[in-house]
């Protein structure tokens, strides 16, 4: 097996590797003057099981169009020289969002990343909490494995549970499904019966209209809020108010990806959310130093998902009969 790591801050990388035991592979990286680069493995990937690590987020220096064209530049030059199976293991997946047309002329972006993944050879890929897992399913032809980052969450709210009754909300009727997937295994994980919510949202033209409406008992309730990403965090604020309103004792938000654009720490140090719970697979780089936000930021390592689930993609390959390339 060989590892690489795209990203700029290797943190999550490393700490994946350190659970496979085994060395993240070096590899060159030249940018050039007019903005191209180029990277170039530089250890033999012939016949090798080689897997990528590239979080496709925007980030200080590059965007998440420029890392989409690493990750597929990176994975045809590894096929070019004869890697066996290149799988991409991409915690946050870039265009999956847009899945579905919504307006006339609409772009259906998850469909032509897929397109370009499978053009380059991949082999399989592997993404924490995609925005739409059966749109995400469907769009490629290689095989794909996701993960549901509120595994890496259970822990923090093992701690937060304590007697305490606890329900699981989803802040639109698009995450309902996740909410629910959660609201089960915490049901199992503490043998008590979980609650769950949903608040209304409808989105047309930018326009959020129904946030109020809260479907579910949650009064006296620790509510754990959950959605696949944090942007701006307006979704998060206004269903944590409503749910407050609805007599929610306190609110904790949990998001796999925290993106923080725009007013995202005004908006997350609103007293409506007691704490804020997200994944590593984006670094908190937007979230200035002293916003208070950071007072109740919880982050919640990945490296133990994306290991395992990289364990068993190679144990299995490795059992199949293998064809090595010429």
């Amino acid at each position: 097996m060989l590892l690489y790591s795209l990203d700029a801050d290797a943190t999550l990388a490393q700490a994946v590797a350190a659970r496979l035991s085994v060395p993240l592979a070096p590899h060159e990286e030249r940018r050039f003057e007019d903005g191209e680069c180029k990277w170039r493995p530089l250890l033999d990937p012939r016949g090798r099981d080689v897997y990528v690590l590239h979080s496709l987020h925007g980030g200080p220096v590059d965007s998440p169009h420029d890392k989409l064209c690493q990750l597929l530049i990176f994975i045809a030059t590894l096929r070019e020289h004869g890697a066996a199976r290149v799988t991409a293991v991409v915690p946050y997946l870039a265009y999956a969002r847009k899945d579905r047309q919504t307006k006339p002329f609409d772009p259906v972006t998850l469909r032509y990343v897929a397109q370009l993944f499978d053009a380059v050879g991949t082999a399989q890929l592997i993404v924490l909490e995609a925005h739409n897992v059966a749109a995400f399913q469907n769009a490629f032809r290689c095989p794909t494995l996701h993960l549901d980052a509120y595994h890496a969450f259970d822990g923090m709210v093992a701690e937060l549970a304590g007697g305490e009754a606890l329900a699981v909300a989803s802040p639109d009727p698009g995450g309902v499904k996740r909410a629910q997937l959660w609201r089960e295994a915490l049901e199992t994980m503490l043998g008590r019966p979980v609650g769950f919510a949903m608040v209304d949202k409808r989105r047309s033209a930018g326009v959020v209209s129904s946030d109020k409406l809260v479907a579910g008992d949650v009064a006296g309730m620790t509510v754990l809020l959950l959605d696949d990403l944090i942007a701006s965090g307006d979704t998060m604020k206004r269903a944590a108010l409503a749910l407050r309103q609805a007599g929610a004792r306190q609110v904790v938000a949990c998001a796999a990806h925290g993106l923080f654009t725009g007013c995202a720490a005004d908006a997350l140090a609103d007293d409506s959310m007691a704490q804020v719970i997200v994944t590593d697979s984006v670094p908190s780089f937007r979230l200035p130093a002293p916003a208070a936000v950071r007072n109740k930021l919880r982050v919640a390592s990945v490296a133990s998902l994306l290991a395992q689930a990289v364990r068993v993609s190679h144990g299995t390959w490795s059992r199949l009969p293998q064809c090595v390339p010429r």
